[in-house]
């Protein structure tokens, strides 16, 4: 996905770990976030799914190179664990692509061959990455959360 926002923006929004509610599809609320974040092996402390039949769970950072790539373990117990790749590619001073792929790594869903895991998780990885380029877009023009210009 092309996200007309600087690089740096949309990293930025990674990189800040109360964040993730608003950009991940299924997570619900953030409870800490590590020092350090996204720092490889911090941590958000997360909820997934609705309140109240919310989990209590974690997603940890792998790797990260800013502003280019962040790879998170992301866990869904009890239907396993993910590992989430972010690439983001420089296309211009305003404009960024961003790349999101996603396999099971752990727990029942990674019996799936990971061409049906890809065609399953594209809806709910699209939306992920229109809600991170609507928040880049809203940080890149100054307009923030209740702004109304």
């Amino acid at each position: 996905m092309d996200i007309p926002a600087p690089r740096d923006d949309v990293f930025a929004i990674l990189a800040d770990g109360w964040n993730y509610p608003n950009w991940v599809v299924g997570a619900s609320h953030v409870r800490a976030v590590d020092d350090g974040w996204p720092e490889p092996g911090t941590r958000i402390h997360h909820s997934i799914g609705p309140w109240p039949a919310n989990i209590a769970d974690v997603t940890e950072v792998a790797a990260a190179e800013r502003p280019r790539l962040l790879v998170l373990d992301a866990r869904m117990w009890p239907v396993g664990a993910a590992r989430v790749r972010l690439e983001l590619e420089e296309l211009g001073e305003r404009e960024t692509r961003i790349e999101m792929t996603e396999r099971a790594v752990r727990g029942p869903i990674s019996l799936v061959p990971g061409e049906l895991q890809a065609r399953i998780l594209a809806p709910r990885n699209r939306e992920s990455l229109r809600r991170l380029a609507d928040l880049a877009v809203g940080r890149s023009s100054g307009v923030g959360p209740g702004d109304s210009r």
